[in-house]
């Protein structure tokens, strides 16, 4: 079975954020897990934030998650909350980790999800910064890929490798700093992984 790793709503709210940690579940670097309440809140944060947006086109983007990773659900974790001794307002994330038999909870909330609390369950709890690092020293050529074709698929104006990392930066500062020096080993004076 594949590596497993529940997202909080907090590290899918960030639209690039979320499309590179689509992109490297989709490249088979873990196993994506959620829960509808999840998917929820990020939805609810977004359109609170966000006034101007379409909430039909959030929909659109929550059904295409769910269609594109059809067993990333988590379901039937609701009896196990009241067990969960983490913040209360995360109880249902590690019951839906524990559940999901996830192997990690990606979470900007570290400290609702203390080690006594996870540590019994096997979970590990790491930040997306962290995250995404493990990722890249585990295949660095796959997760710059998925970044390359996030950029050119993107109809926003972003859109160089740079600009995607300095997005990115704001929220996992020492994946950005180790892609970006990657990419340049590799380019070199070719620049062939795009624009740094």
């Amino acid at each position: 079975m594949a590596f497993s790793a529940l997202l909080d709503a907090c590290v899918l709210y960030p639209v690039d954020l979320r499309d590179l940690l689509l992109r490297l579940a989709e490249k088979g670097l873990f196993r994506v897990l959620w829960t509808d309440e999840i998917l929820e809140e990020m939805r609810r944060n977004i359109v609170q934030n966000h006034p101007g947006l379409v909430p039909q086109r959030l929909d659109r983007t929550i059904d295409l998650m769910n269609q594109a990773f059809e067993d990333a659900i988590v379901a039937d974790y609701h009896g196990l909350v009241d067990a969960m001794t983490n913040h209360v307002d995360d109880r249902h994330v590690l019951a839906a980790a524990v559940r999901g038999r996830a192997d990690v909870i990606v979470t900007e909330n570290l400290k609702h999800f203390p080690s006594e609390a996870c540590d019994r369950y096997g979970i590990d709890v790491q930040s997306v910064d962290e995250f995404l690092l493990y990722a890249f020293h585990l295949a660095p050529g796959t997760v710059v890929l998925a970044m390359n074709e996030q950029v050119q698929d993107n109809r926003r104006p972003l859109q160089t490798l740079r600009d995607l990392l300095v997005r990115v930066e704001r929220v996992a500062p020492e994946f950005a700093q180790a892609a970006q020096e990657y990419v340049g080993r590799v380019s070199g004076e070719n620049n062939e992984l795009g624009e740094v």
